[in-house]
This record gives structure tokens, C-alpha cells and sequence, in this order.
């Protein structure tokens, strides 16, 4: 099968699965408010389920949840990744069913501090994985100390991808930049990761602009950026969703050959053209790995501890060495 066939597959299934929505988990069965002397009852609220990093994420969290067999665990995702209002609605349906904690992949790094607010207010404890939640923010509503930060190193990750390009390209070489949501800390930190690579290997941006961590928009962004700049050598995408509405427009150019794509996530949809040398790198953060972090944190803190700051969790640069 050719290339543009598969990811013209992976934009289908992404609108394929862009509706769904919520559901209720214990290691894998629906879960209610748990009954007094009953197990702790956790909310996984995520981002996006259309995202392979989140579908992977959940799976993850539910293995973990059935194989500890201590708690009831509610996984919930938002249709797209600026779902935001759904996202505040998910938090504050977790608070009304009395969960006893929450762990949460924020869509927005400041939006979110006021639903958390509320929950810890109410009694719920929270840790805050993937997305780091604002500091300055966090530290007005009076929570900085409550809600921890389970979850990787995205600027350096996004550095490592960066570098591997930039190995690549050589010195002058052009390149676009695709970020995802403003507002989203780990948009920032990527993109400041980027920058940190086209500085130490002297590269030229020609463009960055953000494409809201979404395929479709990615093919839509990176292909006036093409336009605008035809001689761009390369690509820094801040996550694989994006990279592969990159590479569409790559393929239907006829520039397989002359542009090469670095990014971040590692979903099984990257893997063959890691392996074709069409993506010249991205970064493993372990989605599923991190979830099952939070969570234990989590029953960490309904069992008494406490714990603030940040908890960090690893990443692995995945290149055509070591990609599947």
C-alpha cells in the first residue's frame, strides 16, 4: 500500500473516532460513586480520543487500574483538542459523582485551574499529568501546593527530536514549525524545544504557526506554509498527528525525497514512515506508563501523602534505529 494511502487512513480514522466521548472503568467494567468502606473511585480525564497518544494513554490507565484491582476508575476524553468547555464539564461531573481523586491531561493550562480549584475545594485530590498547569495561575488560586505535576520533560524531548533534524538538514537549512494549542504549556515548552535545536544547529524557521495538535488543520497550515516558502527542507511538528498532516502534504507535492519531518508522541501511525526515513525522529513520553503514574500518585494522596511540584516522568527519542 502506498504511502499516502495510509495516512489518508489515519486522517479517516481520526474523524472515525473523533466522537467519542466518555466512559466508566474498573480494570475495565462501568464504575459508580463508590459506597462508604467502598474502593477509592479516580477520574483519568484526558484530551482528545481522536489522538492515538490518548487512546494509548487510556488503555494504559485501564490495564493499570485491573491489574492493582484496588480502585474504580472512570476514564473520560473531549471529541477534539480545544474541547475545553467539555473538558471543565468533565472535571466538575467527576466532583458531582464524588470521586475521590482526579487525574488530568489539561487541554489548557490556565482554563483548567478553576474547575481543579473547585475540586480540591470540595475535597477531591487531583494530580495534574501530560499538560503542566500554569504556575502563576495555580499559585493565585491558592493550589499550587495540592496539585503535583506527573509528566515528562516536553522541551528537552522536543530538543533531542529537533537536533536529529537539524543533523540532517545542516547548517541554514529551512524549516516550519507546527505547534499545538496556545495556551497548553507542553505547546510552549515544544516549541521552545525546537528553538533550542534551530539555534545550536543554526537552522532557518521560515514559518511556525500552530495547527491545534490536529491533522486535518496541520495539512491545511503546512500546506500555505509550502506555498509561502518553497524552498522549507524540514519539519518540526509538536506532535505526530500533526506530523502526519505534514506528510500528506509532502506526498502530494511529489517532495518525499527533499523534506524530512521531526516530531513527538511516537504513535503506532509514525512508525512506518520512521522506518521509511520520511520522520527523522520523534519522542516516546509512555502515555499509558504516565496515566498509571498519576494514578498511583493519586491513591497515594487519598491513602495521606502529600506530594507538590514536579514528578518527572521519562522520555525516549525514537529514531529509524530503534522505531517498533
Amino acid at each position: 500500500m502506498k504511502s499516502s494511502s495510509l495516512i489518508s487512513i489515519a486522517l479517516a480514522a481520526g474523524l472515525a473516532t473523533a466522537s467519542l466521548t466518555a466512559c466508566g472503568k474498573e480494570g475495565g467494567t462501568s464504575a459508580a460513586p463508590p459506597k462508604k468502606g467502598g474502593k477509592p473511585s479516580i477520574c483519568l480525564v484526558m484530551k482528545s480520543l481522536a489522538n492515538e497518544f490518548f487512546q494509548q494513554m487510556q488503555a494504559g490507565a485501564e490495564q493499570h487500574a485491573k491489574q492493582r484491582g484496588d480502585l474504580n476508575l472512570q476514564t473520560v476524553g473531549i471529541q477534539n483538542e480545544t474541547d475545553i468547555d467539555n473538558q471543565v464539564a468533565a472535571v466538575e461531573k467527576c466532583v458531582t459523582q464524588q470521586a475521590s481523586a482526579i487525574v488530568i491531561a489539561p487541554a489548557d493550562s490556565r482554563a483548567l485551574v478553576a474547575p481543579v480549584k473547585r475540586a480540591v475545594n470540595a475535597g477531591v485530590k487531583v494530580v495534574n499529568i501530560d499538560v503542566q498547569m500554569d504556575e502563576g495561575t495555580l499559585k493565585s488560586a491558592g493550589i499550587q501546593d495540592k496539585v503535583p505535576f506527573v509528566g515528562p520533560d516536553n522541551r528537552l524531548g522536543a530538543e533531542r527530536s529537533g537536533a536529529e533534524l537539524a543533523k540532517i538538514l545542516g547548517k541554514g537549512g529551512k524549516v516550519a514549525i507546527l505547534e499545538g494549542n496556545p495556551g497548553a504549556a507542553n505547546a510552549d515548552q515544544r516549541k521552545a524545544g525546537f528553538m533550542d535545536a534551530v539555534k545550536e544547529g543554526g537552522l532557518q524557521v521560515a514559518d511556525s504557526k500552530t495547527a491545534h495538535w490536529e491533522t486535518n488543520e496541520a495539512h491545511t497550515v503546512f500546506g500555505n506554509m509550502l506555498t509561502a516558502h518553497p524552498d522549507i527542507k524540514g519539519v518540526m511538528a509538536g506532535n505526530d498527528n500533526m506530523a502526519l498532516g505534514a506528510l500528506k502534504v509532502i506526498e502530494e507535492q511529489g517532495k518525499g525525497s527533499s523534506i524530512k519531518v521531526a516530531s513527538f508522541d511516537n504513535i503506532p501511525a509514525i512508525q512506518k514512515y520512521l522506518k521509511d526515513g520520511s520522520v527523522v525522529s520523534t519522542v516516546d513520553q509512555f502515555g499509558g506508563k504516565q496515566a498509571a503514574d498519576g494514578i498511583d500518585f493519586a491513591m497515594k494522596m487519598i491513602a495521606g501523602q502529600t506530594f507538590s511540584g514536579w514528578q518527572k516522568t521519562d522520555i525516549k527519542l525514537i529514531t529509524k534505529a530503534n522505531a517498533g
